[in-house]
Parts: structure tokens; sequence; C-alpha cells
């Protein structure tokens, strides 16, 4: 049965209501597990598919960027469709895509299938709000909200869990491969339940599509994300500087065409009337910067621990269980109980714990570096997963408050399009000043290195001379290595000719350059750290712009207009 929105309050509650969350939750699970899943798997990635440092992070961006950019066109699609036709597209779309990148055999080929697979999550991630409320009387749809914020505060740091478990088990010898291919028969099982127990419904008087609008935005993000990934890679040529300063003027004039649409043909992709309100406009730029330091982190830090530390999948998969646990419990005690009663100050103590949790993490990594142990790091990250859920879950409930109740739908699909876009920014951002660093800060590890490899060099009889030459090269050689596009490729000043150096002077050399490894990952991520402590500082200050008697508002709960779900 199809039923226009307005109408939905009206029919009798759907027996299978329940089944039909669960369902919709599933594929929301999903598509934030997707978020973070491959992270954990990136080193194996670039073995496998001899993937250079540059594609990696295409690899973890392009989802986001799609999603993105694809997000309310996705919503308006459900209007004028059917919210249960687009979603079971989305479904079978999301399935197919991570089959295909479960079976990629190069990096074009997994970014490309990634690109796809956050295009059809953009279709059915938007219906879920619309379910909660076609399908839920107003008494049951607050918690149906809470259990949707709590799920959605801990599926992201639950996929670096379940990443590694993955990864590590190597199942069937596929390696990296089953973090994809787990979805298949998930969305298998999902489309089949889905078919059979979801409400459908639609817009009764569904908008028109946005097409050039949909055109401009994607083609602004592309323009600022592309050079941001590339840059680096490229030794920052001037065209990457020109694509940027394009995207400003795409950006410009995808502001004014929206405003002449609403003037004109009306059904804009983005409802400029939304940033009349300064508290919602400061709180979406807040809500950006937490994603832009969010998408970083999980990036950096996963580096961190293979790259740096030299752990495998499941222990660093494993260690992230702690940050999942406290994102869990800040997200279910700030929807349920806080933000409620609080308000933004929930918000406000959120992004001051999670500046905690990452100045203890910085400070504490700074000062373990190789030995940093994952019991060291509970605390710390307990803290910042604590902060995290206790931002994420009640945010956009808060910040839909600020807005009339008639531009909630399209106030909510701008501030998880911001969400994603700021995961993709975060990760072409951090991912620039985490490389940059650690190329600058090369010389830290030799220097830490250099006394321990000397005593060992004597101790095999060199005379001095010869170990100044020989220490000297490998200092030439982890320089030029931190100095590298991809810092596990090996420069020309590291390939030493066998006959000129002992098995003995060979090892000690290897050793000397693992630990010098570990020290300049350690500080590079103690520093990039700090990064994300700027960055929560502006969130927590953007979110005291909210009314100081801001309270969840769930505008879905109270109002029958179709727009309030339209994402």
């Amino acid at each position: 049965m199809t039923l226009p929105l307005s109408t939905a309050d009206s029919s009798p509650p759907d027996a299978r209501r329940w089944i039909a969350f669960a369902v919709v939750l599933a594929a929301g699970f999903m598509d934030l597990l997707d978020v973070t899943i491959v992270n954990v798997a990136l080193p194996s990635l670039q073995t496998d598919l001899k993937a250079e440092y540059s594609q990696l992070a295409w690899i973890v961006a392009a989802y986001v960027v799609s999603f993105a950019a694809v997000l309310i066109t996705g919503g308006r699609l459900g209007d004028i469709y059917g919210r249960k036709r687009i979603f079971l597209v989305g479904m079978v779309g999301f399935t197919l895509a991570s089959l295909a990148c479960g079976i990629s055999t190069s990096p074009s080929m997994l970014i490309g299938s990634r690109f796809v697979q956050g295009v059809f999550a953009a279709l059915m991630v938007p219906q879920i709000l619309a379910t909660i409320r076609v399908t839920f009387p107003k008494d049951e749809r607050g918690k149906a909200i809470a259990l949707y914020g709590g799920v959605s505060g801990s599926a992201s740091a639950v996929g670096l869990s379940l990443g590694g478990l993955l990864v590590q088990a190597d199942l069937f010898g596929l390696s990296w491969r089953p973090i994809f291919l787990v979805n298949v028969p998930v969305g298998v099982i999902a489309l089949v339940a889905a078919a059979a127990v979801m409400r459908d419904s639609r817009s009764a008087a569904a908008p028109r599509l946005d097409v050039l609008g949909m055109v401009l935005a994607i083609t602004a993000v592309l323009l600022l994300v592309y050079p941001l990934t590339e840059g680096r890679r490229l030794h920052w040529p001037a065209w990457t500087f020109a694509m940027m300063a394009a995207a400003a003027v795409v950006f410009v004039a995808f502001i004014a065409y929206e405003r002449w649409r609403t003037r004109t043909s009306g059904s804009p992709l983005i409802d400029l009337a939304l940033f009349r309100s300064r508290p919602f406009t400061v709180g979406l730029v807040a809500w950006m910067l937490f994603w832009i330091g969010f998408g970083g982190f999980f990036l950096v830090w996963t580096l961190f621990m293979q790259e740096g530390l030299g752990w495998t999948p499941m222990r660093a998969g494993l260690t992230a269980v702690f940050f999942a646990v406290g994102a869990g419990m800040g997200a279910g005690l700030s929807a349920n109980t806080l933000a409620p009663k609080f308000g933004r100050r929930v918000l406000v103590a959120g992004g001051l714990v999670t500046i905690t949790g990452l100045y203890l993490y910085s400070v504490m990594t700074a000062h373990y570096e190789g030995a940093f142990a994952s019991w060291q790091m509970i605390f710390p990250l307990v803290v910042t997963g604590l902060g995290f859920g206790a931002v994420l879950a009640p945010t956009i409930d808060l910040l839909l408050g600020q807005v009339p109740a008639h531009e909630a739908g399209s106030a909510s699909g701008v501030l998880s399009a911001a969400q994603q876009l700021g995961l993709a920014l975060g990760v072409a951002l951090v991912g620039v000043v985490f490389f940059t660093q650690l190329d600058h800060d090369s010389a830290r590890g030799t220097d830490a290195v250099t006394p321990q490899a000397r005593a060992e060099l004597a101790a095999q009889g060199l005379p001095e001379s010869a170990q100044d030459t020989i220490l000297a090269n490998f200092r030439a050689c982890v320089t030029d290595r931190s100095a590298q596009v991809d810092p596990t490729a090996v420069p020309e000043s590291c390939r030493v000719a066998p006959a000129k150096v002992t098995p003995a002077v060979a090892q000690t050399l290897s050793d000397a350059g693992k630990r010098a490894n570990t020290v300049n990952f350690a500080h590079t991520f103690a520093y990039t750290l700090w990064f994300g402590v700027a960055l929560m500082v502006l969130v927590s200050i953007g979110f005291l712009a909210l009314p100081k008697d801001a309270r969840t508002e769930h505008h879905e709960l109270d109002e029958p207009d179709d727009e309030l779900v339209r994402v």
C-alpha cells in the first residue's frame, strides 16, 4: 500500500512497524559502517593492490563524496516515486556495488566502485526518517529516533573494530575483501525483508528535481576535494590551486541559481531560507567542522597503529573497540537522557570532553612513542569516544529546532550532506597535514635511534669513520623515505649494495629504521591530534551560538508536513 505522507498519521499503526524499523536501521548501520570500515584495511589494500597513498585517500573519500553529492536528491526521488521503491533501488545498488568493491583488482576499480556505493547509499539512507514518520504513531517515534541516534553514534567506531577482525581473519584467503563482501548477504536479507514489511509513502505534492543544482553542487565538491587529495602527490602544481578557486566560483554560481530557482519554478535543491536562522547556520558550520576532524582522525589513527606501531589489523581493530564503547555510551546517554533536559549544553560539554580525550591521546603518544600499548590507550580512547557520541547523537535534532517546522526536512538534508562532505574534506585536509609533518619531522626519528645504532656498529668492530658514513647514509634514507608521497616506497638513498654491508650491519640499520619510523609516526600523529583539538574548540564555540533554551525538537513528531522527512 502506498500512502501520501500527509495522511499517514490517520492510518492505523502497522503491526510490523518494528520489523520494518529494524530493516531500515540495518541499512543505516551499513552506511555508517562503510564510512570507516575501510580505514583499518588500508595497509592490506596498499600491499595487495599496489595502491599509492593518494589512491588510498580516494578509496576512503570516494564513498562520502558521492554520498554527500546525491543525498538530497535521493530524498527528492523518494518524495516523487515512493520511499519504499527508492529504498529498495538503493539497497540493490548498494549491495551490487559492495560486491564490485570486494572483487576489485585495481585501485581504480575499487575507487569507482566506492563512488557507486556512495550514490546508492544516498538513495537508501534518506528514506529512514521517512519510514519512522510513516510507520510509527506519535507516542513511539521518540523511542525510534533515540534508537537511530544511538546506532549512528556507535556505527562509525564499530567499523574500525569489525574491519580489523575481518582483515586479520583472512576469511577464505580473501584478505581485505570481506569488509565489503559482508554487505552482500546482509543486503540480500534486508532487501527481502524490506520488500515484505516496509510501508510505502510518497509526497502528496512531489517537488521537481533540481538537476542543474545537483550538477553544480557535485562539481563544486569535486573541484575542492580532488586537488586537496592529489596535490601533495603532484607537488602542488598551479592547476590544483586554480581548481580550488574554481570550486568557490561554482559554489557562488550554485547559490545564485538556487535563489533564481526559488523565485521562479520553485523546488530548489537547497532551501536557502534555512540560512536566515543564524543559530542554524553557525551550528551547521560547527557540525561540518566536527566531521572534518573525525574524518581525518579515523584515517591517521589507523595508519599510526599499523604503519607506525606495526600492529596487525586485528590488534588495531580490537583497540578501536574502546573508542566504540565510549561512543555508544555517550550517544545513548546524550540522546535519551541529557539532550532533552540540558539542550545545547550537552553539545558544548561533548566538544570539551572530545578536546580532553584528543589532548590526552596526543600527550601520551608523544611520551610513549613505540612503547604505546593497547591498554594504555583505553582511557584517552574512551574519553574521546564519549565526547564523540555525546555530540553526534543529538546534534541534528537540536539544530532542527532552530528552523521553522516546514523547513525541517530540507534542513535535515543539508545537515546530512554537511556531515558527509566534512568526512571527505577531513580525509583530504588531515592527510595533507599528517604527511607534510611526517616529512618535516623525519630528523626526530634518526636523532632518537642514532646513539643505539652507533653503539651496535662499534660493538661490531667498525671504526668511527665507517660508522659516520653508514649513519649519514642512514639519515639520508630515513629523510628521503619520509618525504616520499608513499612513505613505504624505497628511495634511491636506501638502496645499498649488499656487498657493502655485512648481515649484522644490515640488521642494525633495519632495526634502527623501524624504530625511527615509529618515533616519526608517533610524533606526527600527536601533532595531527592538535589539529583535531583546534577544530573541536571551534565546534564547541559554534554550538554556543544555539539558544540557551534549545532542546530536542523532533519536528517530525508533531507535524504532518511531508517535507519534514524528506531526508
